[in-house]
């Protein structure tokens, strides 16, 4: 499947995290409609069809992004308002995850533009319930936005 027909683009530098979330969304998900990179940057040049993502149709983009808040390399939320900022990218669907607590932390998500966030969970089957959860509303059941759609 060509990276043009991805669904789902995970974006989540702690290796156990992505590990979590991919095992979760290949029960409810084609596996080959699942983009995973390991960081911001990584995040943006496939949005943007830069570096080894170069010959990614860029008008295709990702019927959602699961973004995760704290990344090391570049922040979620520098990812969020690029993606906020592009009119490429400022209409796809993005689900932030945070381990957080803070409300001024979860509140500073959806002050840059995150459609929704969810909290991280170590338990397996918590996680497996909410990327379900989210699949289900955000591919399955979300009216995409036509120039998103894949």
């Amino acid at each position: 499947m060509a990276q043009s027909d991805i669904a789902i683009l995970i974006v989540e530098d702690n290796p156990d995290h992505r590990e979590l979330i991919l095992l979760a969304l290949r029960e409810c998900c084609d596996a080959a409609r699942l983009a995973v990179v390991a960081d911001g940057t990584e995040a943006l040049d496939f949005l943007f069809a830069r570096g080894s993502f170069e010959d990614r149709d860029v008008r295709k983009q990702p019927r959602l992004v699961i973004l995760d808040m704290k990344l090391t390399q570049l922040h979620g939320l520098d990812v969020l308002h690029a993606m906020r900022a592009d009119p490429l990218t400022q209409a796809v669907p993005v689900v932030m995850l945070s381990s957080s607590t803070e409300k001024a932390e979860l509140d500073s998500c959806y002050e840059a533009g995150a459609n929704s966030v969810v909290r991280k969970s170590e338990n397996y089957e918590e996680m497996q319930r909410k990327m379900r959860q989210v699949y289900e509303f955000w591919v399955t059941v979300n009216e995409a936005n036509r120039p998103s759609r894949v």
